[in-house]
């Protein structure tokens, strides 16, 4: 959805409020999706330092644990609001996604939203102790001897780290 901000100025005297529903399922949260579309609730509001726009949503992300590989599926909400004055629209670093002439990109912004609010590293659970180097199994389930799980090979591209330890 493309809102007009540059006219909203001009003309809007009162409220503005929309429900959208915004497909994010073809991009990417660093490695995590977001599989369903995400009801939107966005406002714009006049006053006298320029117009206040605003943004509320909530999503469920799906991913995979970084740590055992088990599947991830956590809800993330935003809840962002911004106060932009007429100046920001010829701002060309201005934060929120402008198009050009002061068009708001609220789907992008949505986007933008979520990547701040989902994790760039997932786990299952705080407690999630990862995979067994020797076996593959989750720790807490696996049979091997400690040794074993200590003297699991290291990969040669990271045995420089291993002697930054010694």
């Amino acid at each position: 959805m493309l809102f007009d901000l540059k006219h909203f100025f001009d003309t809007g005297k009162r409220p503005y409020e929309s429900r959208l529903t915004v497909d994010l399922s073809a991009r990417d949260f660093s490695g995590a999706v977001i599989p369903q579309p995400v009801q939107a609730q966005f406002t714009a509001c006049p006053v006298a330092e320029g117009v206040v726009v605003a943004l509320k949503a909530e999503a469920e992300v799906h991913g995979d644990c970084a740590l055992c590989l088990d599947p991830v599926r956590r809800s993330y909400a935003v809840d962002a609001e911004w106060t932009v004055r007429e100046r920001d629209l010829a701002d060309p670093d201005f934060e929120l996604p402008l198009e050009e002439k002061g068009k708001l990109n609220v789907d992008e912004w949505l986007f933008q939203e979520f990547m701040f609010q989902i994790p760039t590293v997932l786990v299952c659970s705080a407690g999630c102790q990862g995979l067994c180097p020797a076996c593959g199994r989750k720790k807490a389930a696996c049979i091997c001897p400690k040794e074993a799980q200590q003297a699991a090979p290291v990969d040669a591209r990271l045995s420089i780290l291993k002697s930054l330890l010694n």
